[in-house]
Order: structure tokens, then sequence, then C-alpha cells
């Protein structure tokens, strides 16, 4: 599928089973997402509702990553840890293709992440983030 509706689904079940200590039902939805879509959601990942992997391929999320509601990612969005922390995601923030999200940061509400930034500073709310290092865009 080009779309991420079956990663989607996927990760929702994975949730789902891990909530209700089903452990081996959340692990093979985790390897099936990693087979069937080409994306990496970790277990733990914690993400509330309205979130959209528009195209998941490429796609890998840590474990211990917490989002909010109304969270959209393009494909080959990285959300990972370093030292051991890891990014929370406020509400209605879209990623685009290719960016990354890394370490202790918080990206505030209505936050947008352009195509193959790299976010490390956590982002102030309503921004929109570009570059490498990502730094809010002001007109």
């Amino acid at each position: 599928m080009a779309d991420g509706t079956c990663a989607n689904v996927l990760y929702r079940l994975m949730r789902w089973f891990a909530e209700m200590k089903l452990s081996p039902l959340a692990y093979l939805c985790y390897q099936l997402n990693k087979l069937l879509n080409g994306c990496v959601i970790g277990i733990g990942a914690d993400f509330g509702p309205g979130f959209v992997l528009m195209h998941p391929v490429g796609v890998v999320i840590n474990s211990k990553v917490r989002g909010e509601n109304n969270i959209t990612l393009e494909s080959g969005v990285v959300i990972g840890d370093e030292k051991g922390r890891s990014p929370v995601l406020g509400n209605d923030i879209f990623i685009g293709a290719g960016a990354k999200v890394i370490g202790s940061v918080h990206i505030g509400n209505k936050v947008k992440v352009g195509a193959n930034a790299v976010v490390t500073k956590s982002a102030p709310e309503s921004a929109t983030m570009l570059g490498v290092p990502a730094k809010p865009y002001s007109r």
C-alpha cells in the first residue's frame, strides 16, 4: 500500500495488544509493520487520536516517543532518542518527508517541520522549523 492505512492499523493494534499485556501479539504487529510497510514504530511509542502516517516507508519512531493528537508524518521521518531521552510532540503537528527529530526536545502545538529538517532543539508553538539544524522560519 502506498498510503499509511495498513501501518496505522497495525500501530493501533500493536498499542492495544501491549496495553492488554498481550506482548507476543504486539510484537507480531511490530514485525508486520516492518515487513509490510517498511516502518519501525517502537512498541512503547504513544500517540493520541489523529496520528497519521501518510507514506510509512522509512519511518522510524523510538519506543519512548510521546505524541498528543493530530500528528501527521510523511515518509522517511525519524523520531528518536539521544542518550536515553526521547522527543515529546504536542497537538496538530506536521513533519515533512525525511525530517529528523532527535533527543530530549519538545515540539509545541501547531508546529510544522519541513522536509529533511533536523530538529535537535525544542520548537515553540506554531513554528515552522526548517534547515539543518532546524530553526524557526520567520518571514
